[in-house]
């Protein structure tokens, strides 16, 4: 068995106004789902959780995700 690629840097802190994990840009939905993703899925999400963290950073709501 393969290890599952995984965003997480053990920052676990949700923002209380966005909420998206601190450390790793995941919602909670996202990290309570990981393991039951495809690969393709989680890699699907890593790709866009750079820009969630930086509009985080910047005080931006995040984006809903159709």
């Amino acid at each position: 068995m393969s290890a599952i690629s995984s965003p997480c840097i053990k920052i676990c802190v949700i923002d209380p106004v966005n909420k998206l994990c601190q450390g790793c840009g995941r919602t909670l939905q996202e990290i309570a789902q990981w393991s039951r993703f495809s690969e393709t899925e989680r890699l699907a999400i890593m790709a866009t959780l750079e820009e969630r963290l930086s509009r985080q950073q910047d005080g931006e709501e995040p984006r809903r995700s159709a």
